[in-house]
């Protein structure tokens, strides 16, 4: 029987994850499994990656063929690291301490960069939100500026409208006081 290690597709319209199975080569790509060693999730950033890694490694050794994009799962969760150094202890090259002591290297080094990928990202979002802030500030304080003008306007031309109400008054008052003083001369 070909046994391959593939993704069974999970979630719903437009969140895909995944299941890492192992398969007859013949069965359904949703269909019948032989092991769920694991499951990937493509939607966060970096993907993630849950991993049965002694169970994978064990797949790997005995012949299961991976699909492209498992390889490439495997590959940096480190089965193909493992498989290779263990290959090495095998023919003699080096002992299985040796082999343990490069895998638990390269896992920290792996890991590392991964964490400095993280804060680059982290820290790139920061600058966004920083840059997004101040431009909103200044947006803020555009529209402040103009709200202050015309608010300044408006009370200039309320001003002048009761300047020129009140000159009409005094005017008026102006007027109907000669008339006063007439009347009464004119009456007398």
């Amino acid at each position: 029987m070909a046994t391959k290690i593939r993704l069974q597709r999970r979630g719903r319209k437009g969140y895909a994850f995944y299941a890492i199975v192992i398969a007859d080569s013949r069965a359904p790509r949703d269909g019948r499994f032989i092991e769920k060693i694991g499951t990937y999730n493509p939607n966060t950033d970096p993907s993630t990656v849950d991993l049965n890694f002694e169970r994978a490694l064990y797949w790997v050794k005995v012949g299961a063929q991976p699909t492209d994009t498992v390889r490439n799962i495997l590959s940096r969760e480190g089965v193909y690291m493992k498989k290779h150094l263990l290959t090495g202890v095998a023919k003699g090259a080096f002992g299985e301490a040796e082999a343990e002591a490069r895998f638990e290297a390269w896992k920290k080094d792996k890991q590392s960069g991964l964490a400095a990928l993280k804060a680059k990202n982290e820290a790139a979002a920061k600058v966004a939100a920083k840059e997004r802030l101040e431009a909103e500030k200044k947006v803020n304080e555009e529209i402040a500026k103009k709200v202050a003008e015309k608010k300044a306007a408006e009370a200039a031309a309320k001003a002048e409208t009761e300047a020129a109400a009140a000159a009409e008054a005094a005017a008026a008052a102006e007027e109907a006081a000669p008339a006063a003083e007439a009347a009464p001369a004119a009456e007398a």
